[in-house]
């Protein structure tokens, strides 16, 4: 009989149901092989949803913010990022009204290098600002992008107060225009 091989670890964060994952390389003469999902592996972690969605994005400038976004119930969804080309400095909020870390962020830098990536729960926000140029991200997704459900934080909310690590630059129209949180935001 075969033994089992685990291709992951899983690390909880500070914000309770993130989680920081460890892709394991199989490595030979040829290169490597990394998963970078695994349902059976996952199950462990709370994720029981199929995948609805796989996307790719590509920012080509270091400063560059995306996000952070979200998306509202009943459209909620957990994402695991993961950056196979660059380095980001990745950031999530804490959204959902009931938490106990509501409103609170966490940072985590992720890398082509460092072969980790962040499982995201429902009623958080994401976004990233790039450390590098030329920058590619996988997004694993358990529900389907609907525009309607799509909302945002500004990443200069003085009310958030997140510590972008390099001067913000490239935001999309978007971003520029939410509108900073205010102490009524009652969350997800």
């Amino acid at each position: 009989m075969k033994k089992k091989v685990n291709r992951f670890k899983f690390k909880k964060l500070p914000l309770k149901g993130l989680i920081k994952i460890k892709k394991l390389n199989l490595s030979d003469n040829r290169g490597n092989f990394t998963r970078l999902f695994c349902s059976k592996e996952f199950k462990s972690t709370g994720w029981g949803k199929s995948i609805a969605q796989i996307n790719h994005t590509y920012t080509l400038h270091k400063g560059t913010i995306r996000g952070p976004h979200y998306q509202k119930p009943p459209h909620s969804e957990i994402k695991i990022v993961n950056c196979i080309k660059g380095t980001i400095w990745d950031v999530v909020v804490d959204l959902r009204k009931n938490s106990p870390t509501f409103l609170k962020w966490h940072s985590e830098i992720i890398s082509e290098d460092s072969n980790c990536s962040l499982l995201i729960p429902e009623g958080f926000a994401h976004g990233f600002q790039c450390l590098t140029n030329d920058v590619h991200m996988i997004y694993i997704n358990s529900k389907e992008y609907h525009s309607l459900s799509e909302n945002g934080l500004n990443p200069s909310d003085p009310f958030l107060s997140i510590k972008w690590p390099l001067k913000i630059r490239n935001l999309s129209f978007k971003n520029q225009n939410y509108k900073s949180l205010t102490k009524n935001f009652i969350g997800l």
